[in-house]
């Protein structure tokens, strides 16, 4: 069936968007968050700074959406993750793995002038309460069937989870990371 003109339509906006996210990423990693401006944009993805402003208000704006579309995939890629394994211990196995691989990945165009930036915003809130909840719910799923302890309540292990593993961003390995996650579910195991 041909595609409706209403459907290129979206087609080619998303193309566009994704294109001025991109490459306002890359002239930030290159020149710094404070000397990028719109005109720079504009140039960069080859196209009016009028089309650009229908877009996005700001540069501010378009590092807000790029930043949102990065934690989108990563919390849609944890959960893939998540849904690979049918035991609630590997789940959460592989969960706190490639959620520490996540924090230990270099990220590319990111600065710690833009991670400053980006990470005092709301918008982190919310995707790091739905990390909070799906670690949670299967920490509560390993309690119910004894392999997590249950004298700790389990959106405390989930908090205590996020920030052992926040630690992968600094290490120099993957072998270190492993090593992390290692402990971090040795702490979550019920005593014996």
């Amino acid at each position: 069936m041909p595609k409706l003109w209403s459907e290129t339509v979206d087609a080619h906006r998303g193309e566009v968007r994704d294109a001025i996210l991109e490459a306002t990423a890359g002239l930030v990693a290159e020149h710094g968050l404070r000397a990028v401006t719109m005109s720079q944009i504009a140039a960069e993805t080859g196209i009016g700074r009028a089309t650009l402003y229908k877009y996005f208000p700001s540069v501010e704006a378009i590092l807000f959406a790029w930043h949102e579309r990065q934690i989108a995939g990563h919390l849609d890629y944890l959960a893939r993750v998540r849904d690979r394994a049918a035991d609630p211990w590997k789940r959460l196995e592989h969960v706190l793995g490639a959620y520490a691989m996540l924090a230990h990945q270099p990220h590319g165009r990111r600065t710690t002038e833009l991670d400053a930036f980006l990470h005092r915003d709301e918008q982190v809130a919310a995707p790091r309460e739905q990390l909070r909840e799906m670690i949670r719910d299967l920490l509560t799923e390993g309690s119910e069937r004894g392999d997590v302890r249950r004298d700790v309540a389990p959106a405390e292990l989930a908090s205590y989870c996020l920030h052992a593993l926040a630690a992968a961003g600094s290490l120099s390995s993957k072998a270190a990371v492993r090593r992390l996650v290692d402990v971090t579910l040795s702490g979550l195991r019920r005593p014996r």
